[in-house]
């Protein structure tokens, strides 16, 4: 039975990558100006003009995940859970389209990514830590948002957003397949199919791309992330006895969320610091991210690009190791665990003193 339904998802994930492929040669085939409009400024480090349809694929992808997870999964006793999180997603997916085609003002974007997180929170889908339900809910707001934001910020080039959101999904349909007593979900076949999604977009997006996911892609992605860490991560819903939470154990959520999301939070950290202490706004984009400098230091794009995956892996796979018999948390862990979330921050935010941006030509 176990046999032949990893054979059934396998299938699926192949079938669901092999539609991402086609639909984004469609869209590339096809597109003409969607999200074209970075060539003048510093937003895109690509100096060529490409397409920015590649999120399109991904909420596509998403339903036809969420129609075959439905008829699928036979326990469909989350439905308001479900509900919430596919229209947060949904809501995520026109906030980035609507910028994408008409460069929306930045307060209606925050004010769409608030929405969804309160969607999350009606529904559901919030983080448990606290006793205090308020503190809970704001949390979970405060990581919604910020996601979006981060995953936004770190499109800035070739590959770098799809392959860590990649290693993220990845990871969390791995952490599950692990559990031998973690239930079949919709949820479980929205992870598998967004994952494959996202292989068959790197096949176009890979350093030199031919299209980039924009943000209708990054937005998408963003709430998704957020919502599908809260479940996995923040609470835990996988582990064996652990009743769908660590309000036990919150350094264990902290540390897997750190592990997970390596990447997109040492960018974030290093960009708003840097540019609040230059008496900048950090949500205005420059060439001043942690991938720029990489390649400040002499790095190309693409190895940029296989240097922050290896980290993100590394991260997704130290916490999956983490967890693998359920084990409570011993010093060791801590030390191993904190310290490459550290060293990673730290690394990371060096390159922003050791290499500056080359002087612009006169």
């Amino acid at each position: 039975m176990i046999q032949s339904t990893l054979l059934v998802l396998l299938l699926f994930a192949l079938i669901s990558a092999g539609v991402s492929l086609f639909i984004n040669a469609l869209l590339l085939k096809f597109s003409t100006n969607l999200g074209t409009r970075n060539t003048a400024g510093l937003v895109r480090w690509s100096s060529q003009v490409k397409p920015s349809v590649g999120g399109i694929s991904f909420f596509i992808i998403f339903l036809m995940s969420l129609v075959f997870g439905l008829i699928y999964t036979p326990d469909l006793q989350s439905n308001l859970p479900l509900l919430g999180f596919s229209a947060a997603v949904g809501l995520g997916f026109l906030i980035g389209l609507a910028d994408d085609a008409y460069n929306t003002k930045p307060l209606l974007k925050f004010s769409g990514q608030v929405a969804c997180g309160i969607i999350l929170i009606a529904s559901g889908i919030t983080i448990d830590l606290f006793p205090q339900k308020g503190f809970d809910e704001a949390l979970t707001l405060l990581w919604t948002v910020g996601i979006m934001n981060s995953v936004n910020m770190l499109d800035n080039m070739d590959g770098i957003t799809a392959s860590t959101s990649l290693s993220i999904t990845g990871g969390l349909t791995l952490m599950h397949l692990v559990q031998p007593e973690a239930p079949m979900s919709v949820f479980f076949v929205l992870l598998l199919g967004v994952s494959a999604g996202l292989a068959g977009f790197l096949y176009y997006n890979w350093n030199p791309s031919r299209m980039f996911m924009g943000d209708t892609g990054s937005q998408f992605l963003g709430v998704f992330l957020a919502g599908m860490s809260v479940i996995y991560l923040w609470n835990g819903q996988w582990v064996p006895g652990a009743n769908g939470a660590f309000t036990q154990e919150p350094l264990r959520a902290f540390l897997l969320v750190w592990l997970f999301f390596l990447v997109p939070i040492a960018d974030t950290t290093t960009v708003s610091i840097n540019r609040l202490m230059k008496g900048k706004s950090p949500f205005v984009g420059g060439r001043d991210h942690t991938t720029h400098h990489l390649v400040y230091l002499g790095l190309k794009d693409r190895h940029v690009a296989s240097l922050l995956l290896l980290i993100s892996l590394a991260g997704a796979m130290l916490a999956i190791w983490f967890i693998l018999p359920a084990p409570q948390l011993n010093l060791w862990h801590l030390i191993i665990g904190f310290g490459l979330c550290l060293l990673s921050l730290i690394g990371l935010y060096s390159t922003t003193w050791l290499a500056k941006a080359p002087e612009p030509k006169k």
